[in-house]
């Protein structure tokens, strides 16, 4: 408070700042935890809440789903987020089969 009188800053300007900037990060942090949601159909998942998906625990069935049903687009996000070795590595394991 000392610091806002002595800038002529209103009372509680930086309480503020680091409020928009705790929420930023924690936004910045959840866009890492899911893929980016808008690019991926919800009918992929028809048998499953798209929110409710662990994507780290569940990865293997998620890169498989995209990529046996997926669009270029959905297959793009899907690389995105878990990066293509992992994808490759799931990859592998359908022309296996």
């Amino acid at each position: 408070m000392k610091l806002e009188q002595a800038l002529g800053l209103e009372e509680g300007y930086f309480m503020i700042l680091q409020v928009y900037y705790d929420i930023k990060k924690e936004k910045e942090k959840q866009s890492q935890e899911t893929p980016d949601l808008t690019r991926i159909r919800a009918a992929l998942f028809w048998d499953t809440n798209l929110r409710a998906i662990d994507w780290e625990r569940q990865f293997r069935s998620v890169i498989r789903r995209v990529l046996e049903r997926g669009n270029q687009d959905e297959i793009d996000e899907i690389t995105r987020f878990y990066g293509l070795k992992k994808v490759k590595a799931v990859e592998l394991t359908l022309t296996k089969k």
